[in-house]
């Protein structure tokens, strides 16, 4: 197992981490329905609070937060540990939400119905370098009607003008990322635990290219009962996703091989980003345990467009 520093601990079930070149790391606390601001001495302060289920952050060109927003879902608790488990009893709806760091002020930018789209349970979120982002739709369980919602893979302009399900259907996609030249976009599906890349062939396009089973091209996908959460992008090109069940970060490379798998201590690892000044420290969500760990990673994370 790595080397872990616990930056922070307490918060109720981490995700979407955000490092900052001033040593802070925002993230969401999806069960607390709020956004939150960790300094490195690990102290916690509230940026926003947009209810629901906020899930992931991305900066965007305008300098403001940019959040995935799930609608929220209904927790277990067994043992110290917080697991999300099935649609919320009092569900807000799908959303993309805008965030002043500064004021905390919260701006609804697309809803589910935009441009003719459905939005159930919006989770990751990544900026290309032409001021657009895609995300992807996790979709909603619903125990009591013994359902899942069939969902896809979206891409929005900042300025609210624009909303496309490019990628449908998608299987339960949770993690979303780009390769350094930004050609590839990748998504890992978390039931079906699969890696897939996309050949984007224009803002907001991918080509037809597709694998055995639906859109994209499937890239790895490892044995045994195992889920993928979210994922980061080294500078190198290898695709890091958290890897729920093994409890840890599987680095598989651009042609799908598994590179390393870097171990932690909770079933529930759902993210990573990387920060300091060579992009070589590496923060995770410890999420059912409610931490933020840090630790020296082998290799440079890319810096994300518009991370500042």
């Amino acid at each position: 197992m790595a080397d872990f520093e616990l930056v922070t601990d307490g918060l109720r079930f981490p995700e979407g981490p955000v490092a900052m070149d001033d040593g802070s790391v925002i993230l969401v606390e999806i069960a607390d329905g709020k956004i939150t601001r960790v300094q490195p001495d690990g102290s916690k302060e509230t940026v926003a609070t947009p209810g629901g289920g906020p899930n992931g952050l991305a900066m965007g060109p305008d300098g403001k937060l940019y959040c995935c927003n799930n609608g929220g879902f209904n927790y277990v608790e067994n043992n110290g540990m917080l697991a999300p488990h099935g649609i919320a009893d009092d569900y807000s709806g799908g959303r993309i939400e805008r965030i002043d760091i500064a004021t905390g002020e919260v701006e609804t930018l697309y809803k589910d119905g935009d441009f003719g789209c459905r939005l159930r349970g919006p989770n990751d979120i990544v900026f290309d370098a032409h001021g657009g982002f895609w995300f992807t739709d996790h979709g909603k369980q619903n125990f009591e009607s013994r359902c899942h919602d069939i969902v896809g893979i979206f891409y929005g302009k900042a300025d609210g003008s624009h909303l496309e399900e490019v990628i449908f259907p998608s299987y339960n996609p949770n993690g979303c990322g780009l390769s350094p030249d930004g050609k590839t976009l990748y998504a890992a599906e978390t039931f079906t635990c699969r890696l897939t890349a996309f050949n984007v062939i224009a803002p907001g396009k991918v080509d037809d290219a597709a694998g055995p089973g639906g859109p994209g091209i499937p890239l790895y996908r490892p044995a045994g009962y195992k889920f993928f959460d979210s994922l980061g992008v080294e500078e190198s090109g290898n695709i890091c996703v958290a890897t729920i069940g093994e409890c840890g970060i599987s680095v598989i490379s651009p042609q799908g091989e598994l590179v390393e798998f870097v171990e932690t201590d909770d079933i529930f690892t759902t993210n990573i980003c990387w920060g300091g000044a060579d992009m070589m420290d590496a923060y995770i969500c410890c999420s059912g345990t409610g931490r933020l760990v840090k630790t020296r990673w082998k290799r440079p994370g890319l810096r994300l467009q518009h991370n500042a």
